[in-house]
């Protein structure tokens, strides 16, 4: 209702040397609107807020045209959580969905591009599945825009132990997003600029894109003149060494950073050099609430199969009493016996299958302990799997996707896969069956390595091949080379499909040991 006050406001912060001023849109999607009766004027808010930032930097660029200014549209996390239940006493309850935070941030979205935003910011994540669900919306504007803007990723650590609300630490939130290939990570919010430091230069170590800051002035004081206590020049100094000692590219304010803040840091680092990208090696890189990375050097990696109802009789049992609590407790012992992963299949003819996956996921992500690690989402369905996806903060992997149903299925799961951050395991298994020779799964395991690097863009490292390993020690003599053929096709996909996993559980030996590996 007053454009000319948030225009004069963007002003003053161009005027004192910022080069990106963020749309007054933090809360403009209609989850947040609904509480004043405003949801359906999110659209048009968020068109109006880009526009009144677009002229403010439109009128800079024309005063100075050797120094270019841009408008961040702003994505803030609305006031809920798809991760935690607000209710203690029923932790597998959600007071929103993936599905409704994405049409939610697909409308904010789509006014800000429209309203001339140049880059989408999606700032201040404190649930790390909200940020998600913003960047599969902000890919599915851009696809039917036909456009293509800079996206920029800000968590916020919300105390000292250093991690996100929901639990995550700097580098499982930096593996958790960094399939949207963002032009940036970062955080801003919550702690002053010398408590964030530390989790900043985590970042910086581990990030192979720009790193970007923009802390509070301190904590909050009612009693101070802008709410927070740290002047102008107390955070410049601050901020100035971490670009001395090369942890930056991008910097700015938050919460009570005035004009003179954003005037004092940009003179503090104007002539610093900015970080320079590191070149870090690919790995397979998943998380929990903490990161689990699979290089040249890890050991074979265990995944738990008793939180699966076709492996494990008293985990299906535990289920279909609707006993989630004591089904936790396997999943608990999982855990604490080793497993660096937990593998969750609920594909029971008794069950509803997509009910049951959110249902359990819902409650593992109140249990730190069990949370901490991955999730292997595994299914033969593929609305389970999809389901099981749109319920992990975390980076998890897809248990499994194949070319069974052809190359146009294949593909499109592939692309939802990687859409939603997920590495997968792909079978070897075609159009004709499962690969029962050495030739035929090496022939399959390269088709699909093709297909997912070359034609999906999915990166090698996320794909965990299974060549089939079948029964063994059986005493069929059809069955007496299964496992040689299973050995020699692994040495095949690590010497000539660079980068890729193998994963094996032996049919017949995997569910009674309750464990499945890969490497």
């Amino acid at each position: 209702t007053q454009p000319q006050i948030i225009g004069k406001i963007h002003e003053e912060y161009l005027e004192a040397g910022a080069d990106i001023i963020e749309t007054n849109t933090f809360n403009a999607q209609r989850i947040s609107l609904a509480d004043y009766g405003m949801e359906d004027l999110a659209y048009e808010m968020n068109v109006a807020a880009a526009k009144i930032a677009r002229a403010a930097a439109d009128k800079w660029n024309k005063k100075t045209p050797d120094k270019l200014r841009f408008v961040a549209g702003a994505v803030g996390p609305t006031n809920r959580t798809a991760s935690i239940s607000p209710k203690v006493s029923d932790p597998g309850f959600r007071n929103t969905s993936f599905d409704e935070l994405r049409e939610a941030y697909k409308e904010q979205v789509g006014g800000l591009v429209d309203g001339g935003a140049d880059i989408i910011l999606i700032e201040t994540v404190f649930d790390t599945l909200n940020a998600k669900a913003a960047g599969v919306a902000t890919l599915e504007v851009f696809e039917e825009k036909d456009v293509e803007l800079p996206i920029m990723i800000s968590g916020t650590i919300t105390d000292e132990s250093g991690r996100t609300l929901t639990g995550q630490t700097a580098e499982a939130f930096w593996n958790s997003v960094r399939h949207a290939e963002p032009l940036s990570i970062g955080f801003n919010c919550a702690l002053g600029a010398d408590k964030l430091r530390q989790y900043v230069e985590e970042l910086a170590h581990k990030a192979d894109v720009y790193i970007s800051a923009h802390p509070n002035a301190g904590l909050p004081n009612p009693l101070s003149e802008t709410g927070y206590d740290e002047t102008p020049e107390h955070i410049a100094a601050e901020i100035l060494s971490w670009a001395k000692d090369g942890i930056l590219n991008i910097v700015g304010g938050c919460c009570g950073t005035t004009p003179p803040h954003i005037k004092a840091i940009a003179d503090a680092v104007r002539t610093v050099r900015p970080r320079t990208l590191p070149k870090i090696a690919p790995q397979c890189r998943l998380a929990g609430l903490e990161p689990l990375n699979i290089g040249p050097d890890s050991l074979f990696v265990n995944v738990g199969e008793r939180t699966n109802v076709t492996g494990s009789a008293v985990f299906k049992k535990l289920i279909l009493n609707n006993e989630y609590d004591k089904a936790l407790d396997v999943a608990r012992q999982q855990v604490q016996n080793g497993a660096q992963m937990i593998d969750v299949n609920m594909d029971e003819a008794m069950l509803d299958g997509e009910k049951a996956m959110t249902d359990f996921l819902h409650l593992i992500a109140s249990e730190p302990e069990i949370a901490r690690v991955p999730v292997m989402i595994d299914s033969s369905k593929w609305s389970v799997l999809e389901a099981g996806l749109k319920c992990v903060q975390g980076k998890p992997v897809v248990n499994s996707i194949s070319l069974k149903e052809g190359e146009e299925k294949f593909i499109e799961q592939a692309r939802a896969c990687r859409r939603y951050g997920a590495a997968v395991v792909v079978m070897a298994f075609d159009e004709i069956g499962q690969a029962d020779t050495l030739q035929r799964k090496q022939e399959i395991c390269a088709r699909c390595y093709r297909l997912l690097t070359e034609k999906v863009g999915f990166p090698a490292e996320d794909i965990i091949f299974d060549p089939n390993i079948f029964a063994i020690a059986t005493g069929i003599e059809e069955h007496n080379n299964y496992a040689v053929d299973y050995i020699e096709a692994t040495r095949e996909i690590r010497q000539r499909l660079p980068h890729a996993l193998v994963s094996g559980g032996v049919s017949n030996v995997s569910f009674i040991a309750g464990v499945r590996l890969f490497w």
